[in-house]
C-alpha cells in the first residue's frame, strides 16, 4: 500500500486528504553557523501557529508540508506538537539548502557522505527523535548550478534512491530546473520524485512546459502573494497546455521569523481557499479539479517510491 511520512509516522497515503504542499511554521535566516534552538522560544512560536492551523483545519485541509530545512529553523519536535494540537498531519523533510545556510561541512563532505547523513534521518530518526522526514528539500541558485549545488543535487538523488523520498528543490529559475532534471537523470532518479519548487517565480512559462514533460512537477506554491488573477491565469494556462496534471498548488506562507518580536508578520494559510479558488472557479477552472490538485496530485507527488 503507498504511503507518506508524516512527524507522527507513516500513514496511508490517501490520508494526506486536501494538502498544502509548501507552506512554512518557523524559520531562523541568521545564518547556519548562528541559528540555533535557542533562538526562538518554541512555546511562543506554538502559540502563534496553532490558531492559523486550526483555521486551516476547519477549511477541510488535512495535510500541511513543512518545507524548512535543517539550518533555517527545521524543529521536529515542535512540529509534532502542532501536528497532535491542531489534528493535522505534518510532514518535514531532510536535506539542506544553499548559501549562506549551509553547514561549513557541506563543502567539504562528498555527494555520497551528505546522502549518508540525510538517510540516516530516514533510518533512525531526526535530531535524536524518532521523528522521520516525509520528503528531501534541497535549494539551487538562479541560472547555472554552482559546485556545491551540483554536489547537493546528486546527494539528494542517491537519498532518493535509497529511501523513496521525493526531491522538492527551491529552483524559481528555468535554467536551473533544467540543469537539475540532468542531473537526476544521470543519477537515475525517475522525475516523478522532483517538485521544481517556486515555478511560478519565473516568467518563462516555456520553462514550466519543459518541467512537466520531463515528468517532474511543476509547483505554484505562491498563490496569496500577488492578486489571486495572476495564478488563475498561470492555472488556466497550464491546463490549456496540457500540463495541469503536473500542476501543484501552495501558498508559501506561515513564517514565525526567529529573532523578531512576536514572529514578525505571519501570513495565515487560508487565502487559497478564501480567494484563489473562488477565483478560480468564477473563471472557469472546475473546482473538481482544483480538488484534484489539491488531493490526489498532492499524494501522488509525496509519496514514498518503494
Amino acid at each position: 500500500m503507498p504511503t507518506t511520512m508524516t512527524v507522527r509516522g507513516s500513514i496511508p497515503l490517501e490520508q494526506l486528504g486536501r494538502t498544502l504542499v509548501h507552506e512554512h511554521v518557523l524559520c531562523d535566516f541568521i545564518g547556519a553557523d548562528k541559528t540555533d534552538p535557542s533562538r526562538w522560544d518554541s512555546d511562543a512560536v506554538y502559540g502563534a501557529i496553532l490558531p492559523n492551523l486550526k483555521a486551516l483545519k476547519a477549511q477541510r485541509f488535512d495535510t500541511f508540508v513543512d518545507c524548512t530545512p535543517a539550518y533555517i529553523g527545521r524543529d521536529v519536535r515542535l512540529l509534532r506538537r502542532l501536528s497532535e494540537a491542531a489534528d493535522i498531519h505534518i510532514l518535514t523533510n531532510t536535506g539542506f539548502y544553499k548559501e549562506p545556510f549551509l553547514p561549513a561541512r557541506a563543502f567539504e563532505m562528498t555527494a555520497d557522505e551528505l546522502a549518508d547523513e540525510w538517510a540516516r534521518e530516514w533510518e533512525r530518526g531526526i535530531d535524536g527523535t524518532d521523528i522521520r522526514p516525509g520528503f528531501i528539500k534541497i535549494a539551487v541558485n538562479p541560472g547555472n548550478l554552482v559546485e556545491v549545488q551540483r554536489k547537493i543535487v546528486r546527494a539528494a538523488a542517491r537519498t532518493h534512491r535509497r529511501t523513496g523520498l521525493t526531491i522538492a528543490c527551491h529552483t524559481g529559475h528555468g535554467v536551473a530546473a533544467l540543469e537539475t532534471i540532468e542531473l537526476l537523470r544521470e543519477e537515475d532518479v525517475p522525475l516523478g520524485g522532483y517538485v521544481c519548487v517556486h515555478a511560478d517565480s519565473e516568467a518563462d512559462r516555456e520553462f514550466h512546459r519543459k518541467i512537466a514533460e520531463a515528468g517532474g512537477w511543476v509547483e505554484y506554491d505562491s498563490v496569496g502573494w500577488r492578486p489571486a488573477e495572476f495564478h488563475v491565469d498561470l492555472v488556466r494556462w497550464a491546463r490549456a497546455e496540457g500540463i495541469g496534471n503536473r500542476v501543484l498548488l501552495s501558498q508559501d506562507s506561515g513564517w514565525y521569523y526567529a529573532g523578531e518580536p512576536g514572529g514578525g508578520n505571519i501570513r495565515p494559510y487560508t487565502f487559497l481557499a478564501d480567494d484563489f479558488i473562488p477565483a478560480a472557479v468564477a473563471a472557469g477552472i472546475p473546482r473538481d479539479w482544483i480538488e484534484g490538485v489539491l488531493t490526489r496530485s498532492a499524494q501522488r507527488a509525496f509519496a514514498v517510491a518503494s
